[in-house]
């Protein structure tokens, strides 16, 4: 019996220990209001600076053969980095099967798993893949994300943008399906528009100003109606960038009010969360207390 009570205690006792440091290592990857906080933010950004940096030398030929030994060991020593944030990470959260599976989860795997694989003993045939696979690195990029206070709002933005973007962006398919075949009717196979798609191709290529060159037209009513793709050109480009900067403006105004959860004091939250996000306590709104 007290041999029992004595595992019991040590098992409470462990677990508790266990919580603690769960809560602090949740706290220095997830917080950015910590001193511990900011320096694991710090650290992190110019190791995915770094490591992404030489993904990008080692491409280059001159520059790879010569240093392809300290490339090697930096990208082991960065791999190792990550792997270790990455479990640190599904270690500090209750819930980590939501984090494996959502966005970042995804790409903090992506971004060390290339290395682990070319671990494997594979038949020489395979190299070439796992070569390839390697350049799955480049989606560390990704993680600089999470680390930018700006990042939040510019997503706020185009998440408030999506649907008149949407909305746009039918209006454009439509007007280019529309001019792609007019032009194929009207210049037809000899100057190039063999087929409608092919037209639909050059009316984004003329109407987004690229201008290739690769297809044009010949005859003076085919000009017309590329110098009026032309000239809606710069009007349709002027669009997109005015529904996200009107969306960036508001957002901009609401972000004089700090949202602070009353129950715990963590700050900066979404400007659209309901909750906290650590305690769940109900959050009030930003909009009525900017006003």
């Amino acid at each position: 019996m007290q041999y029992s009570m004595v595992l019991l205690t040590l098992k409470n006792y462990t677990m508790l220990v266990k919580d603690k440091i769960r809560t602090k290592v949740y706290h220095i990857i997830f917080g950015t209001d910590t001193k511990a906080g900011r320096l694991f933010d710090v650290i992190l950004l110019w190791a995915i600076i770094i490591s992404v940096s030489i993904v990008m030398l080692e491409s280059v030929d001159s520059i790879g053969s010569q240093n392809r030994d300290l490339f090697h060991q930096l990208e082991w020593g960065f791999t190792i980095l990550f792997t270790l944030e990455y479990l640190a990470r599904i270690f500090s959260l209750r819930h980590p099967i939501k984090y494996i599976f959502s966005f970042y989860g995804i790409v903090d795997l992506l971004s060390i798993l290339p290395t682990w694989l070319s671990l494997l003993n594979v038949q020489s045939q395979y190299l070439i893949a796992i070569r390839l696979m390697r350049l799955l690195r480049v989606f560390r990029i990704f993680k600089l994300a999470r680390h930018l206070q700006g990042m939040r709002h510019i997503r706020m933005a185009l998440k408030n943008s999506g649907p008149k973007i949407t909305v746009f962006f039918m209006f454009v398919i439509g007007m280019v399906t529309i001019m792609g075949t007019l032009m194929y009717m009207v210049e037809g196979k000899a100057s190039g528009f063999s087929s409608i798609p092919q037209s639909i191709y050059w009316a984004i290529v003329t109407l987004t100003t690229v201008g290739y060159g690769d297809i044009t037209p010949a005859t003076v009513l085919g000009k017309m109606l590329a110098s009026v793709i032309m000239i809606l050109g710069y009007s349709i480009i002027a669009v997109p960038t005015g529904i996200v900067s009107s969306e960036m403006t508001a957002i901009k105004y609401h972000a004089g009010t700090e949202r602070v959860c009353g129950g715990c004091g963590l700050p900066d939250h979404e400007l659209d969360a309901k909750y906290c996000r650590r305690c769940g306590k109900e959050i009030p709104d930003a909009g009525q207390k900017a006003l």
